[in-house]
Formats: structure tokens, C-alpha cells, sequence
């Protein structure tokens, strides 16, 4: 590609068939494909959002609302796209909720700079005043917040209604007993050190499996392990398991040296069988010497292994993966074990029942009734494969936003009142600042706005009338909890209606859209040496950026 001119001669910087972007151009371009993105997951926002249908190139489908998967799934192409893409996943990771929220605000806070650069303002200046409003919204937000501890079940149950209030997966009972179970989950893998509550969100597992009604999804105290007994002569049911946890193949291992064994002889033959199966049945009897009555192996069990175990009334599982061995560690008080010789009765966990059970056509193993498990397990049903799957993401979500407003002991009133409340801090405290930066915080405070307008979006309301209506409350005395009741068509107190979010949810919001906003206005020149404008044009679905995915709204 001719880049250059010197002297009348043309120097070739790139390589033919590159394309570059400079300037104001690429700033736009920029902006507009980030906008194109947030607007997409922008109607899912809420309990009354809509779902979006995506259709792989397999022709998989995935039925949701929830942010980050909606971008995962959408296989984005252009480089902007992917950023919002992290901005999903960051937020999924840190705080399990509040996808749709990161993204639509980093869209809204492109649209106002794009507002701003056609004003002539410098993306200098527009980064330093959205860097000063993202510092002075953090801290109107904790300044707006309430605290909340693990045992207030109240709180913890009105967080969990709301997070899994905009997901479609059936009615409101069916949600208020999914938030149950997911706060049972919570309070039991809890553990306190020093006055602070921490929560490891691995150890609750969710196993799914598509099959009779999401009513059905069931708690367990301890794990349940998708694999079925090593062997059909096995007991399928064991009360009071004393549980070994083994990382040894039960199986004899080829050596790590290329050996060769001479026989002469059926006797010699039989001798060596002979040994190996003696080798086998030593295994077993230090296992039985354990007083273990259920293994779980995580490497495989020899045929023989499995005739022995079971003729001493033994159950095994084998090939469980290292995921579920540190699961069961932490629910039934075994301890991981590499070597037989090392295995005592002190090494033995405990569950009130070890069962085999037929879900769905398929065999399953439940390791329950344990005594205090710190690992226990959530088990999801739907009707079709879809319905499960979205169960599984509401429960997700609930759980990142419990575990947040758990361990950081603070949340904040939903319904869009916060963003309200802070973006009208924000334009108070603009005037203070001195220069083109104001303008930014001003429009820093407006893509906040988006959050609520959404909510009436989707609710049927007039964004516009619903704002200045929610203005005016914020401006009277005790007006700071009032925000869009979309139930009822209305603006409302939020704080009596119980409808609260986690205050880390919403910080990380805030901090996630404005450091992808900032990094994307810092670009000025873009080059692609994949053959194409990055702009796309004619991709597939004719989406700004080369957005494809088959999706319905």
C-alpha cells in the first residue's frame, strides 16, 4: 500500500491489499461500531428486556438476555466490537452481573465523546474530564450506598429477586425459589476470617441436565458427580460412606522404559497373570484396610481392581475429574490421596448418602447429606436444552451478585435511582472543574442517564417524560431512592419496594466502561493488513464493524 510521498517518489509502507484509517475518521468509525454493539444488548436491560436468538454457522441456538453471552455468542469481528466483548467478560468475572450495564454505558459514553470531537474538543481533553467523572462517580456511589451482611436474609433475598428478575425462565415463584436456593448455596460455602466473609464461587457447582420442569432444579448439600459406579456388581446405595479421594491409577501401569518379558512356557504365562492380579488385589486390601466403602479415583480402575472392589462391597467412580476431587475434598473432609500406602482411616471423608440415581436415561452419582460442606451443588432441570442453559446463566448471575454484596458489605437502590442521583452529583460538581473537562463530566453524567431511559424503554414508558420526573424527585429532600417501578409504569421508591443491587456490581460497571471508552478514544490511526477497511461494510447481517450472527430482537 503507496503510504508515503518523498520527493515525488512513492514508498510502499504496508503491504498491498492494507487499509488505514487516520484521524477523525477512525475516531468515528471507532465510536460508531462501539454504539452499534451497546445498542444491540441495550433492550435486554430489565425485568421487561427482550431475549436475543443466536444461530451459530453449526446452527446451535442460544436463547438470552444475559450481556456477556449475547457478545460471546455474536462472534464479533471488528477490533472495537471485541474490546465491549472484554468489557462483558471482565465484569462477568469480577462480579458475575451487570454485563448489559457495563456495555451500554461504555456505548453511550463513545456516542457523547463522538458529540463532543465534532464540537472540536480534543480527545485529550474528553479522556481527562470522563478519568475526573469516573473518580467523583465512584465515590457519590459509595457515598449513596447502604451496608448489608450475610445474614441479613431479607437483603440478600431482595438482591437476588432483582438480578434474576430479567431473565425469562418462568414465573415468579419459580424465581423467588431458584434466589433460595441460591442463597442456601451462598451462607453454606460462607467462611469467615478475621470479621470478613469470603466466598469461593467454584466451589458451588452447577450440574445441569435437560429433563423434566425448572421447578425441579433441586439444592444439594455436597457434590454430584456426572459418572456412574465403575462396575454393575457394585452397592448403588451407601448410608454413612467413609469416602477415600485417590489420585492412583488402580490399574498396573507400563513402565516408563521399554521392557521385554521372555515366557517359555504356559506356566510362566499364568505365573505373571498371577502376579499381576496379586498386585491388584494388595491394592484393593489396603483400600479395604482403610475402612473406605466408596473411591473416587481420579485415573482409571483395571477390570480385575473393579471385581475385588465390588466383592468387598466397595463402590467406585473413576476418571472424576480433578475439578470434582477438590469439590468433594471440600465437602466431605477426605483428604487427597497419591499413594495406597499412605492411605489411613484419618484420610476418609463423610456423606450421609452416596447414591447412583437414572436422570434423563443416564447415571448419576450424589454425594449428599454431608456434615457442614464448604462444596455444595446446584441441580438444574428444564424442558429443553435452552431452558436449562439460561437457568444456569440466571443462577450465575444471582450467585456473582450475593457473593459481591456479601463481601463487600455495601449495596445501593436499582431501578435506575443511583444513576440518577450520581449523575446529577456529577453535573453539580462540573462547574468546579475548570476548562473543556466540564463538558465531558456533563456528558459523563448523561450516558449514565441511559440506564434509566432503557428501563423505560422497555417498560413501554416515555423515556424523556420518565426522566424529568425522576430529576425533579432527586432534587426534592428525600428523593434519592426514587426510580422506575416498570411493574407499575412508574417512578417509585426504590429502597420500599426492596429493589437493591450490590454496590460492586455498579462500581465495576462504571470503572470497566469508562477505562474501554478511554482506550478506545485514544486511537487515531488504524491499519489492517488483513485485506479489508475495518470498518466492514459488506459483512455478514450488513452490521456496522463486520458484526455477523443470525439474531432476532
Amino acid at each position: 500500500m503507496a503510504d508515503n510521498q518523498l520527493g515525488g517518489q512513492q514508498y510502499l509502507v504496508l503491504p498491498e491489499g492494507a487499509s488505514r484509517l487516520l484521524g477523525k475518521e477512525a475516531q468515528r468509525t471507532n465510536i460508531a461500531v462501539g454504539y452499534a454493539v451497546a445498542s444491540i444488548v441495550k433492550t435486554t436491560l430489565g425485568p421487561k428486556g427482550m431475549d436475543k436468538m443466536l444461530v451459530s454457522e453449526l446452527g446451535d441456538i442460544v436463547i438470552t438476555n444475559d450481556g456477556a453471552t449475547i457478545l460471546e455468542e455474536m462472534n464479533v469481528e471488528h477490533p472495537v466490537a471485541k474490546i465491549l466483548v472484554e468489557v462483558a467478560k471482565t465484569q462477568d468475572k469480577e462480579v458475575g452481573d451487570g454485563t448489559t450495564t457495563a456495555v451500554i454505558l461504555a456505548g453511550d459514553l463513545l456516542k457523547n465523546a463522538g458529540s463532543l470531537l465534532d464540537q472540536g474538543i480534543p480527545p485529550a481533553a474528553i479522556i481527562k474530564g470522563y478519568e475526573l467523572a469516573k473518580e467523583k462517580a465512584l465515590t457519590a456511589l459509595k457515598n449513596a450506598s447502604s451496608p448489608v451482611s450475610i445474614d441479613d436474609s431479607d437483603k440478600l433475598e431482595r438482591i437476588a429477586r432483582i438480578s434474576i428478575g430479567s431473565k425469562n425462565i418462568g414465573s415468579d415463584t419459580t424465581k423467588k425459589y431458584l434466589t433460595k436456593l441460591a442463597i442456601q448455596a451462598i451462607k453454606q460455602v460462607a467462611e469467615k476470617k478475621d470479621n470478613k466473609v469470603t466466598i469461593d464461587k467454584d466451589f458451588i457447582k452447577l450440574e445441569k441436565k435437560e429433563g423434566g420442569s425448572i421447578d425441579d432444579t433441586q439444592f444439594i448439600n455436597g457434590v454430584l458427580i456426572d459418572k456412574e459406579m465403575a462396575h454393575p456388581g457394585m452397592p448403588k446405595s451407601i448410608k454413612n460412606a467413609s469416602i477415600a479421594l485417590l489420585d492412583v491409577a488402580l490399574e498396573i501401569e507400563k513402565t516408563e522404559t521399554d521392557a521385554k518379558i521372555e515366557i517359555t512356557s504356559p506356566e510362566q504365562m499364568q505365573a505373571f497373570l498371577n502376579q499381576e492380579e496379586q498386585m491388584l488385589k494388595s491394592m484393593v486390601e489396603k483400600i479395604t484396610k482403610s475402612k473406605a466403602n466408596v473411591i473416587f479415583v481420579q485415573k482409571g480402575i483395571d477390570d480385575v481392581a473393579q471385581h475385588f472392589l465390588s466383592k468387598q462391597g466397595i463402590a467406585a467412580i473413576r476418571r472424576v475429574k480433578k475439578s470434582d476431587m477438590e469439590k468433594l475434598a471440600k465437602a466431605t473432609g477426605a483428604r487427597m490421596i497419591t499413594s495406597l500406602d499412605d492411605l489411613t482411616q484419618s484420610d476418609l471423608g463423610f456423606a450421609g448418602l452416596v447414591e447412583e440415581r437414572k436422570i434423563s436415561g443416564e447415571q448419576m452419582v450424589f454425594v449428599e447429606k454431608c456434615k457442614d460442606p464448604k462444596s455444595v451443588t446446584i441441580f438444574i432441570r428444564g424442558g429443553t436444552k435452552q431452558s436449562a442453559d439460561e437457568v444456569e446463566r440466571a443462577i450465575t448471575d444471582v450467585i456473582g451478585a450475593l457473593t459481591s454484596a456479601v463481601e463487600d458489605g455495601r449495596y445501593v437502590t436499582g431501578g435506575g435511582s443511583t444513576e440518577i442521583e450520581v449523575a446529577m452529583k456529577l453535573r453539580d460538581q462540573a462547574t468546579d472543574v475548570g476548562g473543556r473537562e466540564q463538558l465531558a463530566i456533563q456528558a459523563f453524567a448523561d450516558a449514565l442517564e441511559v440506564i434509566p431511559k432503557a428501563l423505560a424503554d422497555s417498560a413501554g414508558m416515555d423515556p424523556i417524560d420518565t426522566l424529568v420526573q425522576l430529576r425533579t424527585k432527586h432534587k426534592a429532600k428525600d428523593g434519592r431512592p426514587f426510580g422506575i417501578d416498570v411493574y407499575e409504569n412508574r417512578t417509585a421508591d426504590m429502597e420500599k419496594l426492596g429493589v437493591i443491587e450490590p454496590l460492586k456490581v455498579k462500581l465495576q460497571a462504571i470503572t470497566s466502561a469508562t477505562e474501554a471508552t478511554v482506550s478506545i478514544l485514544r486511537i487515531d490511526d488504524m491499519i489492517s493488513s488483513k485485506g479489508r477497511a475495518p470498518a466492514g461494510g459488506g459483512m455478514p447481517g450488513g452490521m456496522p464493524g463486520g458484526m455477523g450472527g443470525g439474531m432476532e430482537d
